[in-house]
Protein backbone atom coordinates (compact mmCIF):
# COMPACT_ATOMS: atom_id res chain seq x y z
CA UNK A 1 0.00 0.00 0.00
CA UNK A 2 1.50 3.29 -1.05
CA UNK A 3 0.55 6.95 -0.91
CA UNK A 4 -0.74 7.01 -4.51
CA UNK A 5 -3.11 4.13 -3.83
CA UNK A 6 -4.33 5.84 -0.66
CA UNK A 7 -4.89 9.09 -2.55
CA UNK A 8 -6.99 7.29 -5.18
CA UNK A 9 -8.93 5.40 -2.48
CA UNK A 10 -9.55 8.64 -0.58
CA UNK A 11 -10.85 10.40 -3.69
CA UNK A 12 -13.19 7.51 -4.57
CA UNK A 13 -14.52 7.46 -1.01
CA UNK A 14 -14.99 11.23 -1.05
CA UNK A 15 -16.80 11.37 -4.40
CA UNK A 16 -18.43 7.94 -4.42
CA UNK A 17 -17.62 7.68 -8.12
CA UNK A 18 -14.70 6.29 -10.09
CA UNK A 19 -15.33 8.66 -12.98
CA UNK A 20 -15.48 11.74 -10.76
CA UNK A 21 -12.41 10.62 -8.83
CA UNK A 22 -10.60 10.16 -12.14
CA UNK A 23 -11.51 13.71 -13.21
CA UNK A 24 -10.35 15.18 -9.90
CA UNK A 25 -7.06 13.27 -10.03
CA UNK A 26 -6.51 13.95 -13.74
CA UNK A 27 -6.32 10.21 -14.41
CA UNK A 28 -8.27 7.77 -16.57
CA UNK A 29 -11.11 5.69 -15.15
CA UNK A 30 -9.27 2.41 -15.91
CA UNK A 31 -6.22 3.70 -14.02
CA UNK A 32 -8.36 4.57 -10.97
CA UNK A 33 -10.13 1.20 -11.09
CA UNK A 34 -6.80 -0.60 -11.40
CA UNK A 35 -5.42 1.29 -8.39
CA UNK A 36 -8.42 0.29 -6.26
CA UNK A 37 -8.18 -3.35 -7.35
CA UNK A 38 -4.46 -3.36 -6.65
CA UNK A 39 -5.08 -1.96 -3.16
CA UNK A 40 -7.73 -4.62 -2.47
CA UNK A 41 -5.39 -7.31 -3.72
CA UNK A 42 -2.57 -6.17 -1.43
CA UNK A 43 -4.87 -5.96 1.58
CA UNK A 44 -6.68 -9.19 0.78
CA UNK A 45 -9.97 -7.39 1.40
CA UNK A 46 -12.83 -6.20 -0.73
CA UNK A 47 -13.27 -2.49 -0.05
CA UNK A 48 -16.22 -1.78 -2.36
CA UNK A 49 -19.21 -3.63 -3.64
CA UNK A 50 -19.88 -2.82 -7.28
CA UNK A 51 -23.55 -2.08 -7.87
CA UNK A 52 -23.70 -1.04 -11.48
CA UNK A 53 -21.64 2.14 -11.72
CA UNK A 54 -21.82 2.74 -8.00
CA UNK A 55 -18.98 1.90 -5.60
CA UNK A 56 -20.49 1.04 -2.21
CA UNK A 57 -17.87 0.98 0.56
CA UNK A 58 -17.85 -1.89 3.02
CA UNK A 59 -17.24 -1.25 6.78
CA UNK A 60 -13.52 -2.03 6.39
CA UNK A 61 -13.30 0.79 3.84
CA UNK A 62 -14.68 3.25 6.40
CA UNK A 63 -11.91 2.27 8.82
CA UNK A 64 -9.29 2.63 6.10
CA UNK A 65 -10.71 6.05 5.23
CA UNK A 66 -9.92 7.32 8.73
CA UNK A 67 -6.38 5.96 8.49
CA UNK A 68 -5.88 7.27 4.96
CA UNK A 69 -7.10 10.73 5.96
CA UNK A 70 -4.54 10.91 8.78
CA UNK A 71 -1.70 9.52 6.66
CA UNK A 72 -2.36 11.84 3.73
CA UNK A 73 -2.66 14.79 6.09
CA UNK A 74 0.70 13.96 7.63
CA UNK A 75 2.27 13.53 4.19
CA UNK A 76 0.92 16.91 3.12
CA UNK A 77 2.24 18.52 6.31
CA UNK A 78 5.63 16.86 5.81
CA UNK A 79 5.77 18.06 2.21
CA UNK A 80 4.91 21.59 3.30
CA UNK A 81 7.54 21.47 6.05
CA UNK A 82 10.17 20.27 3.62
CA UNK A 83 9.21 23.04 1.22
CA UNK A 84 9.57 25.57 4.05
CA UNK A 85 12.95 24.13 4.93
CA UNK A 86 14.04 24.25 1.30
CA UNK A 87 12.95 27.89 1.14
CA UNK A 88 14.53 28.48 4.58
CA UNK A 89 11.23 29.60 6.07
CA UNK A 90 11.35 27.11 8.92
CA UNK A 91 13.84 25.04 10.85
CA UNK A 92 16.14 25.45 13.83
CA UNK A 93 19.48 27.12 14.45
CA UNK A 94 21.74 26.28 17.40
CA UNK A 95 24.48 28.84 17.94
CA UNK A 96 27.22 29.02 20.58
CA UNK A 97 29.16 32.26 20.95
CA UNK A 98 31.59 34.07 23.22
CA UNK A 99 30.16 36.76 25.54
CA UNK A 100 31.22 39.98 23.76
CA UNK A 101 29.34 39.62 20.46
CA UNK A 102 26.58 37.45 21.95
CA UNK A 103 25.54 40.18 24.39
CA UNK A 104 24.00 42.40 21.71
CA UNK A 105 25.65 42.29 18.28
CA UNK A 106 24.86 38.65 17.49
CA UNK A 107 21.26 38.79 18.83
CA UNK A 108 20.72 41.93 16.75
CA UNK A 109 21.98 40.10 13.65
CA UNK A 110 19.87 37.02 14.43
CA UNK A 111 16.80 39.21 14.83
CA UNK A 112 17.29 40.63 11.35
CA UNK A 113 18.02 37.19 9.88
CA UNK A 114 14.77 35.65 11.18
CA UNK A 115 12.59 38.72 10.62
CA UNK A 116 11.12 37.20 7.44
CA UNK A 117 11.37 33.64 8.77
CA UNK A 118 8.74 33.45 11.55
CA UNK A 119 8.92 29.65 11.80
CA UNK A 120 12.67 29.51 12.46
CA UNK A 121 13.59 28.63 16.06
CA UNK A 122 16.94 29.81 17.45
CA UNK A 123 18.92 28.59 20.45
CA UNK A 124 21.76 30.92 21.49
CA UNK A 125 24.33 29.68 24.01
CA UNK A 126 26.83 32.10 25.56
CA UNK A 127 30.08 30.53 26.73
CA UNK A 128 33.77 31.35 26.93
CA UNK A 129 35.76 30.68 23.77
CA UNK A 130 37.26 27.39 25.05
CA UNK A 131 33.76 26.27 26.05
CA UNK A 132 32.40 27.23 22.63
CA UNK A 133 35.02 25.01 20.99
CA UNK A 134 34.16 22.17 23.38
CA UNK A 135 30.46 22.52 22.53
CA UNK A 136 31.19 22.49 18.81
CA UNK A 137 33.22 19.30 19.22
CA UNK A 138 30.03 17.53 20.33
CA UNK A 139 28.41 18.25 16.95
CA UNK A 140 25.19 19.42 18.60
CA UNK A 141 25.45 23.06 17.46
CA UNK A 142 25.31 24.47 13.95
CA UNK A 143 27.70 27.38 14.40
CA UNK A 144 30.18 28.60 16.95
CA UNK A 145 31.83 32.00 17.25
CA UNK A 146 34.90 32.41 19.42
CA UNK A 147 38.22 34.15 19.58
CA UNK A 148 41.11 32.29 18.02
CA UNK A 149 43.58 32.74 20.86
CA UNK A 150 43.60 29.03 21.67
CA UNK A 151 42.47 25.69 20.27
CA UNK A 152 40.67 22.86 21.96
CA UNK A 153 41.96 19.32 22.23
CA UNK A 154 39.06 18.16 20.02
CA UNK A 155 39.66 20.64 17.20
CA UNK A 156 39.68 17.75 14.69
CA UNK A 157 35.91 17.45 15.31
CA UNK A 158 34.99 20.87 13.89
CA UNK A 159 36.00 23.19 11.06
CA UNK A 160 37.41 26.60 11.92
CA UNK A 161 37.59 29.62 9.65
CA UNK A 162 39.42 32.62 11.05
CA UNK A 163 39.20 36.35 10.45
CA UNK A 164 41.40 39.14 11.85
CA UNK A 165 40.31 42.25 13.69
CA UNK A 166 42.31 45.20 14.97
CA UNK A 167 41.89 46.10 18.63
CA UNK A 168 40.71 49.56 19.64
CA UNK A 169 41.36 51.81 22.59
CA UNK A 170 38.31 52.45 24.78
CA UNK A 171 38.49 55.81 26.53
CA UNK A 172 35.92 57.67 28.69
CA UNK A 173 34.03 60.25 26.64
CA UNK A 174 35.40 63.09 28.83
CA UNK A 175 38.97 61.79 28.99
CA UNK A 176 41.95 63.92 27.96
CA UNK A 177 42.56 61.54 25.03
CA UNK A 178 38.96 61.68 23.76
CA UNK A 179 39.74 64.51 21.34
CA UNK A 180 42.44 62.55 19.51
CA UNK A 181 41.83 60.82 16.18
CA UNK A 182 43.99 57.85 17.16
CA UNK A 183 45.85 56.64 20.22
CA UNK A 184 49.54 55.81 20.46
CA UNK A 185 51.12 53.62 23.12
CA UNK A 186 52.99 56.72 24.32
CA UNK A 187 49.59 58.37 25.00
CA UNK A 188 48.81 55.50 27.41
CA UNK A 189 52.15 55.62 29.29
CA UNK A 190 51.26 55.20 32.97
CA UNK A 191 47.53 55.50 32.27
CA UNK A 192 45.35 53.16 34.39
CA UNK A 193 44.42 50.34 32.03
CA UNK A 194 41.99 47.49 31.69
CA UNK A 195 42.82 44.31 29.77
CA UNK A 196 42.00 40.65 29.51
CA UNK A 197 43.75 38.35 31.94
CA UNK A 198 47.42 37.41 31.40
CA UNK A 199 47.77 34.55 28.94
CA UNK A 200 45.27 35.87 26.42
CA UNK A 201 46.77 36.84 23.08
CA UNK A 202 45.58 40.47 23.33
CA UNK A 203 47.17 40.83 26.77
CA UNK A 204 50.46 39.42 25.50
CA UNK A 205 50.45 41.69 22.43
CA UNK A 206 49.58 44.72 24.58
CA UNK A 207 52.48 44.09 26.96
CA UNK A 208 54.81 43.66 23.97
CA UNK A 209 53.60 46.95 22.46
CA UNK A 210 54.20 48.85 25.72
CA UNK A 211 57.62 47.21 26.09
CA UNK A 212 58.66 48.19 22.55
CA UNK A 213 57.69 51.80 23.25
CA UNK A 214 59.28 51.72 26.72
CA UNK A 215 55.95 52.81 28.16
CA UNK A 216 54.56 51.92 31.57
CA UNK A 217 51.72 49.41 31.30
CA UNK A 218 49.74 50.36 34.40
CA UNK A 219 47.28 47.45 34.62
CA UNK A 220 44.52 48.34 37.06
CA UNK A 221 41.70 45.99 35.98
CA UNK A 222 41.86 42.62 34.27
CA UNK A 223 38.88 40.40 33.44
CA UNK A 224 38.08 37.16 31.65
CA UNK A 225 35.96 39.02 29.08
CA UNK A 226 36.01 42.52 27.60
CA UNK A 227 32.47 43.47 28.60
CA UNK A 228 33.15 43.99 32.35
CA UNK A 229 35.98 46.37 31.49
CA UNK A 230 33.51 48.81 29.95
CA UNK A 231 32.09 49.59 33.41
CA UNK A 232 35.48 50.84 34.58
CA UNK A 233 35.97 52.84 31.40
CA UNK A 234 32.51 54.43 31.74
CA UNK A 235 33.38 55.38 35.33
CA UNK A 236 36.53 57.15 34.13
CA UNK A 237 38.73 54.75 36.09
CA UNK A 238 40.68 53.29 33.18
CA UNK A 239 41.22 53.04 29.47
CA UNK A 240 41.20 49.62 27.85
CA UNK A 241 42.44 47.92 24.71
CA UNK A 242 39.46 45.90 23.48
CA UNK A 243 38.30 43.87 20.50
CA UNK A 244 36.18 45.62 17.84
CA UNK A 245 33.14 43.32 18.05
CA UNK A 246 32.77 43.82 21.79
CA UNK A 247 33.06 47.54 21.09
CA UNK A 248 30.35 47.36 18.43
CA UNK A 249 28.11 45.33 20.74
CA UNK A 250 28.53 47.98 23.45
CA UNK A 251 27.79 50.84 21.06
CA UNK A 252 24.61 49.18 19.76
CA UNK A 253 23.40 48.47 23.27
CA UNK A 254 24.02 52.01 24.53
CA UNK A 255 23.10 54.02 21.45
CA UNK A 256 23.24 57.76 22.15
CA UNK A 257 23.83 57.02 25.84
CA UNK A 258 27.34 55.73 25.19
CA UNK A 259 29.95 57.12 27.57
CA UNK A 260 32.89 55.49 25.78
CA UNK A 261 34.79 56.40 22.64
CA UNK A 262 36.54 53.64 20.71
CA UNK A 263 39.58 55.09 18.97
CA UNK A 264 42.05 53.45 16.56
CA UNK A 265 45.37 52.33 17.94
CA UNK A 266 48.49 53.38 16.08
CA UNK A 267 50.16 50.12 17.14
CA UNK A 268 48.75 46.91 15.71
CA UNK A 269 47.22 44.69 18.37
CA UNK A 270 45.20 42.00 16.67
CA UNK A 271 42.21 39.99 17.78
CA UNK A 272 41.46 36.92 15.67
CA UNK A 273 37.97 35.41 15.52
CA UNK A 274 36.94 31.87 14.64
CA UNK A 275 33.72 30.78 12.95
CA UNK A 276 33.22 27.12 13.83
CA UNK A 277 30.95 24.44 12.39
CA UNK A 278 30.80 20.67 12.94
CA UNK A 279 32.65 18.08 10.89
CA UNK A 280 30.48 15.10 11.75
CA UNK A 281 27.29 16.28 10.05
CA UNK A 282 26.37 18.54 7.13
CA UNK A 283 24.67 21.86 7.82
CA UNK A 284 21.10 22.51 6.78
CA UNK A 285 20.53 25.06 4.03
CA UNK A 286 19.24 27.43 6.70
CA UNK A 287 22.42 27.05 8.78
CA UNK A 288 24.59 27.45 5.68
CA UNK A 289 22.85 30.72 4.81
CA UNK A 290 23.22 31.98 8.37
CA UNK A 291 26.89 31.07 8.49
CA UNK A 292 27.60 32.81 5.17
CA UNK A 293 25.65 35.96 6.04
CA UNK A 294 27.22 36.21 9.51
CA UNK A 295 30.69 35.81 7.99
CA UNK A 296 29.98 38.55 5.44
CA UNK A 297 28.48 40.82 8.10
CA UNK A 298 31.43 40.49 10.49
CA UNK A 299 34.02 40.76 7.73
CA UNK A 300 32.41 43.94 6.43
CA UNK A 301 32.26 45.37 9.95
CA UNK A 302 35.93 44.66 10.61
CA UNK A 303 37.18 45.78 7.21
CA UNK A 304 35.04 48.87 6.75
CA UNK A 305 33.84 50.35 10.04
CA UNK A 306 36.94 49.51 12.03
CA UNK A 307 39.50 49.57 9.25
CA UNK A 308 42.50 51.67 9.97
CA UNK A 309 43.88 51.62 6.45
Amino acid sequence: MNSQQLAVFYEVMKTGSVSEAARNLLRTQPAVSAAIKGLERELGLELFRREGRRMVPVPEALYLLDEATEILSRLEAAQQNMTNMRDQNSGALRIAAMPGPSSFLLPDFISQFVAERPKVRVSLLTRSSPQVRAVMATGSYDLGFADASGHGVNQNLYFSEEMPGRCLCAVPHNHRLAAKDSISIADLDGEPMGALQPGHSTYIETVRAFTRERADFNLRFDAQFFLPLFHFVEAGQACAIVDPLSAESYLRSRGTESKILFLPLQSEIDMWYSVLFPKNRPLSQLAQSFQQEWWEFVTHLLQVKFSQG
